[in-house]
């Protein structure tokens, strides 16, 4: 695991979406990182379709969605 330096504004903008998915501050961090490599990856795509494509690929790597 690894340290991501991210700016205060932002980090505030996690805890207050992870509160309202239950998810903690890591998870959504996590989340919005992953459906962010997936929109650059696949810019024809919406968000549901994003988000399918997510649940399609466990584990999650980048070799793998780049191979999809």
């Amino acid at each position: 695991m690894g340290i991501v330096k991210i700016s205060d504004s932002l980090h505030n903008e996690i805890r207050k979406a992870s509160t309202i998915w239950t998810r903690s501050i890591n998870a959504q961090a996590e989340y919005w990182i992953k459906i962010g490599l997936l929109a650059e990856l696949n810019p024809e795509l919406n968000y549901n379709q994003l988000c399918k494509k997510l649940l399609r690929t466990q584990p999650f790597t980048l070799e793998a969605l780049a191979h999809e």
